[in-house]
């Protein structure tokens, strides 16, 4: 072959490829040979290639950037990445829910907002979506409601039958399904887009004291959003809309950022607010609790290897670093546990030490062994020894990051506050929050999706689901979909 500065094909191993056109025959005309290697491993790789999609959140796009600290809230937490003028190197992921890794962007959906910092105390991962509540606050409903957004058994297809039933049926949606019938359910990109982490954090400071906190991302480049007929059109036109746009802007220069803002509760208030400040449906209100600055998130690196940096990339809510640690939110404690069994179900046991997952800082753990294992490990490999192996540090998990509990084993809702309700907020975001033209897009978005295949019976639980959140609304709902 004509050398002409191009590199040599290889196989997997390094060797030198004679021919990527031609398979090994017997003469130009006879039958394949099992000995060609090459062509072996070139099928075999390619009938192995793909790996599960997630189940929620499939579709998604990524980029590498840092988080830089630009106040000072060491008051309130002690954890390494929020000290004063800290720089932390992050990756982030933005994602739809329902639809599957070939789906549009530019459905209508709620959007994943998850970021891995690589901190000195090692992996601090936030997983949340571009709106402030959820579907849903206990984890057992949890399945359920990503199988009523997905596809049905018998026929493979979407149903807005079955997610307008589920939804009906839990009133505890009605805060984040306003929010996803209105302008915020289609972002125009996501860098148009808040994030927030949703759940409800501890945060510790260096002399123990305890405080509550929510984390909001504020987008530097503006909310803006898609209306549905846009969003549709798009759809057809270019279903990889969002992250053309976000793979275009680094590209170009035009780095998006994010201002981090927290809401900050001190620990005792917890007890009598008037709204459980860990139910996941609910807000807390900026004027209970102003955000308060943080630093800011800088998007300016693009991956190199799709696959390797985006798809393999693996958030988890349980990698708390020292001076953060979980609340008493329900939905919070099972993601805890969930995320990371789905990883190692779709990554395998050493998801780890993918590179994109592998800590920055050093790894002194007694894991050994396991399929894709990559990393030595060294004896001693078991606890207690007396070969000089790790020890664990009291200090760096303090036993203040923890809340009490007691009670019996039962299984119930939360206990109510005074304010508990599941329409009041969404009601509010409705009359208070939302202009007219707002509000008319809305009324258009769910008329829209509710004349779309939804049974009599669970249209009639949907306008009444709607009168509940706000009677003007839910009548102009029921108006536009009969015509009465």
């Amino acid at each position: 072959m004509k050398n002409d500065g191009s590199k040599p094909t290889t196989t997997d191993a390094g060797i030198p490829v004679s021919s990527d056109e031609y398979s090994l025959t017997v003469g130009p005309d006879g039958p394949l040979l099992l000995q060609d290697h090459y062509l072996v491993e070139q099928m075999a790789n390619f009938n192995r290639e793909m790996i599960p999609d997630r189940q929620p959140h499939a579709k998604g796009s990524g980029a590498f950037g840092y988080f830089e600290v630009t106040q000072d809230i060491s008051a309130y937490t002690r954890a390494a990445l929020f000290q004063p003028g800290t720089k932390t190197d992050v990756l982030a992921r933005f994602s739809t829910v329902a639809g599957e890794s070939g789906s549009p962007d530019t459905w209508r959906d709620v959007r994943g907002f998850a970021l891995k910092f690589y901190t000195t105390e090692g992996n601090y991962d936030m997983v949340g979506n571009n709106t402030p509540v959820f579907f849903v606050r206990d984890p057992m409903k949890f399945q359920h409601f990503i199988h009523s957004q997905k596809r049905r058994a018998d026929s493979g297809l979407r149903d807005h039958d079955m997610q307008w039933d589920f939804w009906t049926l839990s009133p505890e949606s009605a805060h984040q399904v306003t929010i996803l019938m209105s302008d915020r359910g289609v972002p125009k990109s996501y860098r148009h887009m808040n994030g927030y982490t949703s759940h409800t954090y501890m945060w510790v400071n260096a002399d123990g004291e305890r405080f509550w906190v929510k984390y909001h991302f504020k987008t530097d480049q503006g909310i803006d959003f898609l209306s549905q007929e846009e969003a549709d059109r798009i759809a057809g036109e270019d279903a990889d809309y969002h992250r053309r746009d976000l793979s275009s802007a680094i590209n170009r220069g035009d780095y998006p950022g994010w201002t981090l803002k927290v809401q900050i509760m001190p620990f005792e208030d917890a007890k009598t607010y008037r709204f459980n400040p860990f139910d996941l449906t609910k807000v807390w209100p900026h004027a209970d609790y102003p955000a308060q600055e943080v630093g800011r998130l800088t998007l300016n690196r693009n991956p190199t290897d799709f696959h390797t940096e985006i798809e393999q990339a693996a958030f988890e809510p349980n990698n708390l670093v020292p001076g953060i640690g979980p609340s008493p939110d329900k939905m919070l404690l099972a993601r805890l546990i969930s995320y990371a069994d789905a990883h190692r179900a779709r990554l395998g046991v050493n998801y780890k030490q993918i590179p994109v997952n592998r800590p920055k800082s050093p790894v002194h753990s007694y894991s050994k062994g396991g399929a894709m294992r990559v990393q030595n490990v060294s004896d001693p490999v078991y606890t207690p020894n007396s070969m000089g192996g790790p020890k664990p540090d009291p200090e760096h998990y303090p036993e203040q990051a923890v809340w009490d509990a007691s009670g019996r084993f039962i299984r119930s809702a939360y206990t109510l506050r005074s304010d508990d309700d599941d329409f009041g907020q969404p009601g509010t975001l409705i009359r208070k929050v939302m202009d007219d033209a707002q509000r008319d897009r809305l009324v258009s978005n769910v008329v829209g999706h509710l004349k779309d295949g939804v049974s009599e019976s669970v249209l009639q639980r949907a306008f009444e689901y709607w009168r509940k959140i706000d009677k003007k609304t839910g009548d102009r709902i029921a108006k536009g979909v009969t015509g009465t």
